[in-house]
């Protein structure tokens, strides 16, 4: 890889498990180390990925389809990829992403029952060699985040998906993190929130020190807000 590109780190996991607590936590974290960091998310991330997203969220009579659901995040990631993530990967920046194709693995190839074949063929063919290098995989049981994400507000479409839907969904992710483990990192987002972002830095800090050689971690001290 060139070493003036930036890295790409994604967090993901299954409904009510902090993401986004923990994103603002490696944001300062990262931007303590002088970083150039771009913070996003999927389906989301652009004025178009933004309207894909309020359609595959929103509560709908009848659903959609399945294929149609897959197609419509890979879209959504297309266009991520080609105006936000690449760009600021070239210039130097690091990109935290909330949630990414681990996400479209999980929710329609274990979740709706799909399988993974076509997720593989999507993402080779939208994603090309882009791939995170690291995964920060924030578990729970389903129970557990799905009472943490009621108490948000209304369900999205997704959240209202009943319990088996969400057990296959997490044993997706549990999956993909076993079989690629120098890329993810397994948190327990069941802890108590100091103890996940904890856990949250350290991983970062283990990232930072293996690559950004000589220069080793942030402490603590030069990291707080």
């Amino acid at each position: 890889m060139n070493p003036a590109r930036g890295r790409f780190i994604v967090v993901d996991g299954i409904e009510g498990a902090g993401k986004s607590t923990q994103l603002d936590t490696l944001r300062a974290r990262l931007e303590a180390a002088g970083l150039g960091v771009v913070c996003t998310r999927e389906p989301g991330g652009t004025p178009l990925g933004e309207e894909l997203r309020e359609l595959l969220l929103r509560p709908r009579a009848g659903g959609i389809a399945g294929d149609t659901e897959l197609l419509l995040m890979f879209a959504a990631r297309a266009e991520h990829i080609a105006q936000v993530i690449e760009p600021a990967l070239a210039r130097g920046d690091w990109v935290l992403c909330d949630r990414f194709t681990d996400a479209s693995y999980a929710y329609q190839g274990g979740g709706r029952g799909l399988g993974f074949d076509r997720v593989v063929q999507l993402e080779e063919f939208v994603q090309r060699a882009l791939r995170p290098d690291l995964v920060l995989l924030y578990d729970l049981p389903p129970e557990t985040g799905l009472a943490r994400a009621g108490r948000r507000g209304a369900a999205d479409r997704f959240e209202q998906e009943e319990y088996e839907f969400h057990a296959r969904v997490r044993l997706a992710y549990i999956n993909r993190a076993a079989a690629a483990p120098a890329r993810y990192r397994v948190l327990d987002a069941a802890a108590p929130l100091a103890e996940v972002s904890a856990a949250t830095l350290a991983a970062i800090d283990a990232f930072l020190a293996e690559h950004r050689p000589g220069q080793g971690p942030v402490t603590a001290d030069a990291a707080a807000p």
